[in-house]
């Protein structure tokens, strides 16, 4: 039946997207193993999920037991509690002081990352919870460490019960974790500023703990740093790449791929719209930058890089075909891609652009390599308009 109803959703789209249900349980138990129970897991789905389908992507995570998920925007944030999504949501990005009361409507937990935030914070009648996010060498957003004795003072201006000493019980109680963010976690072999980090963020959380704020969710790992220590867990982790069942590097994938297994979730495939044969000589696609040493049968693919199939895999891009590995020929154009029709191609065969068919596969990372990019990038760039399909 499930197979029924895959077929008939893929039917008539010229290309969609599969999401591995299978895979992405696998990936979400060896996490829950590696962080251990005194420690939350949380999902980090922004950017359409890196690609994967936000909505799609984070029921199949509140199925599974997630504990809360990290998005990049309120928008993103209101788009999952509009779609059902009850678990805790923590939004990275900044969020307009405009939006704060309808963050707290929708109990959904802003960052707080600079003064002006603050303040504006601190002007708003109905606070939304919030954590505050410390540089501690990322140079993004956050307070610098010797900025952290004035963001004391000043939540203690919010509500004067914490001079005292007594519960936050005005905006500042909404104040519910603090969390900074490693610049390079994604190599054991060189940890110093990771540690340099992380010493950092210790003596914040410290400094907060003596101002009375004693219960705070402490959090300084992503992907990377949940894979390099568990002393980085701390009482939360922000798993995005992870769970997606791809590395945030290749070293931390040589160096740890035979302890930890993560599989990739996702798979693209479109169709053979149409084919043709070329003789020697024959030029192919804009600027005639190919012309094909012999005669040969070429495929039409109804993809291009306003799909997300980007154009600097033009001449170099390789697809699967047939269960064959298939060159793109010449430009990759807007909303189309040709190929070499290996194993005898026709109209409506499926094309498989990043996935495993038969013995040969495509992996992300390499079609990133090859466009000069990263796999984040590659993923996060799949046009949101193509159907993602749970299998």
């Amino acid at each position: 039946m499930k197979q029924a109803n895959l077929h008939n959703q893929k039917n008539n789209l010229r290309t969609w997207i599969e999401i591995d249900s299978r895979a992405a349980k696998k990936n979400y138990n060896t996490f829950r193993k590696l962080i251990g129970p005194k420690t939350k897991l949380w999902s980090v789905v922004k950017s359409n999920a890196y690609g994967h389908g936000l909505v799609l992507f984070a029921k199949l995570m509140q199925g599974f037991g997630i504990d809360g998920f990290c998005v990049d925007s309120l928008v993103e944030g209101l788009r999952l509690r509009k779609e059902g999504i009850k678990k805790p949501i923590l939004v990275l990005g900044p969020t307009l002081p405009g939006l704060y009361k309808e963050a707290a409507k929708k109990k959904i937990t802003i960052t707080i990352s600079n003064f002006e935030a603050l303040r504006a914070l601190a002007r708003t009648k109905n606070t939304p919870q919030f954590h505050l996010k410390i540089d501690t060498g990322m140079h993004r957003q956050g307070f610098y460490s010797e900025d952290l004795p004035k963001v004391v003072r000043f939540l203690g201006s919010m509500d004067p019960g914490l001079r005292r000493g007594d519960r936050a019980s005005g905006p500042a109680g909404k104040l519910k974790g603090i969390y900074t963010h490693f610049a390079s976690a994604k190599d054991i072999n060189y940890p110093s500023y990771t540690e340099k980090q992380f010493a950092e963020f210790q003596k914040a959380a410290q400094l907060f703990e003596k101002a009375g704020y004693k219960n705070l969710v402490k959090h300084a790992a992503a992907t990377g740093g949940t894979l390099v220590s568990p002393k980085y867990h701390l009482d939360a982790v922000r798993v995005g790449i992870g769970l997606y069942g791809l590395w945030p590097s290749k070293e931390l994938e040589m160096q740890l791929g035979e302890k930890i297994y993560l599989e990739p979730i996702l798979s693209w495939r479109t169709v053979v719209s149409e084919t043709k044969h070329l003789k020697k000589g024959d030029y192919v696609g804009y600027d005639l930058v190919e012309r094909v040493p012999g005669p040969i049968k070429m495929a039409v693919v109804p993809v291009g890089y306003w799909h997300g199939f980007p154009r600097s895999l033009s001449g170099i891009g390789e697809v699967i075909v047939n269960g064959e590995r298939s060159k793109v020929i010449g430009r990759v154009s807007m909303d189309m891609i040709v190929v070499r029709a290996a194993g005898g191609a026709k109209t409506g065969d499926i094309i498989t652009l990043i996935g495993s068919e038969k013995n040969e596969e495509v992996q992300a990372s390499e079609v990133a390599q090859k466009a000069g990019t990263i796999h984040y990038e590659f993923l996060t760039r799949l046009n949101p308009l193509i159907e993602r399909i749970l299998t």
